[in-house]
């Protein structure tokens, strides 16, 4: 396959510090709209997750824990995702990211390459995050600062053992 035949797939979860309707997240809920609709329109922007209660994912359950809250998305590449990570209300949102979510160790954040056209699952996201802990940046699943080419981009016989909790 060339490499137009993949696209980037990302997740980051994080942990919510207060409820969604608490005070303390209100410039966090209120910016969602926005900064999706900067997403939606941004260059190499392909899909986002949409939860059933709206635009966003926030009612979408991750890894079976409430105060977790998912984004994932599917781009055009790592530039893309890149070029609008780091700039705009995408950029200020990140900025502030310590007042909305604890602090957590672990891994929170995935990419991989999909085949252009597929969206990948919770489930699939859920798969990635816990390889990328357990073994650190591979093709299957890995960071922006430590990325690999679309063609490297085979799945891992066996993924990752079912019942391999999240202890975020």
């Amino acid at each position: 396959m060339t490499e137009t035949a993949y696209e980037l797939a990302q997740v980051n979860i994080a942990r919510l510090r207060a409820p969604l309707d608490s005070p303390r997240l209100k410039d966090f809920v209120d910016s969602l709209e926005p900064v999706n609709a900067d997403a939606d329109h941004a260059d190499g922007f392909v899909w986002r997750l949409q939860g059933e209660e709206g635009d966003d994912a926030t009612d979408v359950a991750v890894f079976g824990d409430s105060w977790l809250i998912i984004n994932m998305s599917v781009w055009r590449d790592t530039d893309a995702l890149t070029a609008y990570m780091y700039q705009g209300r995408h950029r200020e949102m990140l900025a502030r990211r310590g007042e909305w979510f604890e602090r957590v160790q672990e891994a929170m954040v995935a990419l991989w390459w999909v085949p252009a056209g597929h969206r990948p699952t919770v489930a699939e996201a859920e798969s990635r995050i816990l390889h990328l802990r357990t073994n650190g940046p591979t093709p299957y699943a890995f960071t922006l600062r430590t990325s690999f080419p679309p063609k490297a981009a085979e799945p891992v016989p066996g993924d990752v053992p079912e019942g391999l909790g999240c202890s975020a």
